[in-house]
């Protein structure tokens, strides 16, 4: 049953995608593509080709061609079947923050994550939203890349936002929803290169927004953002294609220096990043959604594990898994395979459940909260293998 909705659902947006230009045109959460004045700024960007008109990564080209030679028609399907406990049976287990003690000022900074890569970020008294999605979906429709539940916190919930950080604007880090909630709010956007033109066209006044290239950086009363490399892509749509910057984010606050790596394959970026900028006291990285045919643009467990030495980051965070079924891996993969990286490579792992509040200090642990959940998977499986032996020799 998943797996037919799964091709129906693809099939038809497929169709859509292909055969609607006039509504991808016209239906906003498609976004807007640089304009006039946002490109004056755009083509002045080292890391943009004038001539294909589109942002690139350090090795031009090999990202686009890689995936395109490594993707066969066979693997098309086998992702639109999609792979076994791609999302979980159960309701994952969830605390209820609570927000006077989270906003609450602290010498060291407290983190809650939303699952996948929203995180909510309290540093030196201000409040930071990184790559938002509270939408039902990560998609342009709302039958696709459904979240696994609802987010543990509501929009209205939250508290006043000081500052939104966003990595690229695929719908996974980029929710339309999520930026026009905040249309008549206070809180400021730090986005990458020409990604603010899809603010604006959803309504985000131009005084809120700013853009940086890789290695730009601002101020923002005592926190500096920096925008970093990362190798990966673009587009909320089949034409516009690489058309905005795609960009990892440091933040520093007085002793503090945090990483988040938004979405990256593998490359000598987190070397750059982690001389220039290291060591960090905490690295939010990339560490699901993976498959050697896509390494380029999501890295995998070993690689991300060596990206976290690489940065001479003190702990390290896995973000990009946990709230949606993106790729052929079980749910549960990512934090079994990089905790066996852990474990042998004596990397400091947090894994917090889905709305702790955690704070950044010393003392910080954190458990593996999805052990006993793949367990009682487990043993549902065999139970339902017995079941089976059992009938069939009657």
């Amino acid at each position: 049953m998943k797996a037919t909705f799964r091709n129906i659902s693809i099939i038809l947006s497929t169709v859509i995608l292909l055969s609607g230009g006039v509504m991808i045109s016209g239906c906003s959460t498609f976004g807007t593509k640089p304009g006039n004045d946002d490109m004056l700024r755009v083509e002045q960007s080292p890391n943009y080709n004038r001539e294909q008109r589109k942002f690139i990564n350090r090795r031009p080209g090999i990202v686009k061609e890689n995936m395109d030679s490594n993707f066969k028609f066979r693997d098309i399907i086998e992702w639109l079947k999609g792979p076994e406990n791609g999302v979980p049976g159960m309701a994952l287990p969830e605390i209820k923050p609570d927000m006077k003690k989270f906003t609450e000022y602290s010498q060291d900074p407290k983190v809650i994550w939303f699952g996948h890569s929203s995180i909510l970020l309290n540093i030196a008294g201000k409040n930071i939203l990184i790559d938002p999605v509270f939408s039902d979906h990560a998609s342009p429709f709302n039958f696709m890349v459904k979240r696994f539940q609802k987010p543990v916190l509501n929009l209205s919930e939250l508290p006043e936002i000081d500052y939104i950080v966003i990595s690229h604007d695929h719908y996974d880090h980029l929710d339309m929803k999520t930026v026009k909630f905040f249309k008549d709010k206070h809180a400021e956007f730090i986005l990458a290169l020409g990604t603010g033109s899809h603010l604006r066209g959803w309504g985000i006044d131009s005084q809120r927004i700013t853009e940086l290239d890789w290695w730009g950086k601002t101020e923002k009363g005592n926190i500096e953002f920096i925008a970093a490399p990362a190798q990966h892509f673009s587009g909320r749509s089949f034409s516009g294609r690489d058309s905005t910057l795609w960009a990892s984010w440091i933040i520093k606050a007085g002793k503090m220096n945090i990483f988040f790596s938004g979405d990256s394959g593998y490359d000598t970026h987190f070397k750059d990043i982690g001389r220039k900028y290291g060591p960090f006291d905490l690295a939010f990285i990339e560490t699901g959604q993976y498959n050697e045919k896509w390494r380029e643009v999501h890295m995998l467990p070993d690689e991300a594990a060596q990206a976290y030495f690489d940065l001479n980051a003190r702990r390290y965070f896995p973000i990009h898994w946990g709230m949606f079924e993106l790729a052929l891996h079980p749910w549960y993969q990512p934090a079994s395979d990089i905790s066996k990286e852990a474990d042998s490579r004596k990397i400091n792992l947090i894994t917090p459940m889905l709305g702790e509040i955690i704070t950044i200090d010393k003392g910080l642990k954190t458990g593996r909260w999805w052990e006993p959940e793949i367990a009682e998977l487990s043993e549902k499986s065999n139970n339902r293998i017995h079941v089976e032996v059992v009938q069939s020799s009657e």
